[in-house]
């Protein structure tokens, strides 16, 4: 006896987690085995697809931030991307010409900055193409008070490439824009990591992370309350990760 959706509970109006699958005497039914399908080849196309960069930098370059695109240690060419899942330790650094390149653009820089922002594709394309342009728009009054240096955009890399790239630039503080590893439900979760103090050897103990933020998840402006509490908070403590938590976490201070 099948068991069509109108029938199920009111539970998928609150989550898109999968919930009252429907059946058919032992089987799940079609419809929700179609649906598994689609989503696990979403999942796969947010990792395999290529970020556009290129689009990101130039909407970055209108609204007069222009960017400084950099690779990772992971070969250029069509295998990099397999590389890329099968040697995390490469996506952790940068490739030797981009490393002298960002140390070139470090040394033009009057000042030393205060907060790097760095932008990596991670394990979703998908996410970095559709919020990570919005989140900096997001972020910029929270953080107006902090000198940035150029943001970077970075191919093939992973979390840990923020540190070289804060220690290189002298930042106090980095503030990576990442895509998430997808879920079923959740093709485009883009992640962000903040980091004192970068240098290379920092571990995920030394971050504080915040997580799901796209559409259906976590949203651009509280994401950027969030983000905007654990900079000024990093920097009264002289610290971040596991020293830094949210007090309670409701309530966020307001911009600025």
């Amino acid at each position: 006896m099948s068991d069509p959706i109108s029938t199920r509970p009111n539970a998928l109006a609150y989550t898109a987690a999968r919930l009252s699958l429907g059946r058919t005497a032992s089987f799940v039914s079609t419809q929700d085995h179609l649906q598994f399908q689609l989503d696990h080849a979403r999942a796969r196309d947010a990792v395999h697809t290529v970020a556009d960069f290129n689009a990101l930098a130039a909407a970055l370059t209108q609204r007069g931030t222009p960017p400084v695109q950099l690779d990772s240690a992971i070969p250029l060419g069509p295998a990099g991307r397999q590389a890329y899942l099968r040697r995390p330790d490469l996506g952790r650094r940068l490739s030797p010409a981009s490393a002298a390149r960002l140390s070139q653009c470090a040394a033009s820089q009057l000042d030393k900055p205060e907060v790097a922002f760095v932008i990596a594709d991670g394990l979703s394309a998908l996410a970095i193409d559709r919020h990570a342009l919005p989140l900096i728009e997001a972020l910029t009054p929270h953080l107006a008070a902090w000198r940035p240096a150029p943001i970077t955009l970075v191919r093939n890399a992973r979390v840990a490439i923020g540190d070289e790239i804060g220690e290189i630039f002298g930042a106090l503080l980095t503030i990576l824009l990442i895509g998430e590893r997808p879920g079923l439900t959740a093709p485009d979760s883009l992640g962000v990591y903040l980091t004192w103090n970068p240098r290379v050897g920092r571990t995920d103990a030394d971050r504080n992370c915040v997580s799901n933020i796209r559409l259906e998840g976590l949203g651009y402006q509280d994401a950027a309350r969030r983000i905007g509490f654990y900079a000024h908070s990093a920097r009264a403590l002289g610290g971040s990760g596991f020293a830094l938590k949210e007090a309670g976490s409701p309530s966020l201070p307001p911009v600025g």
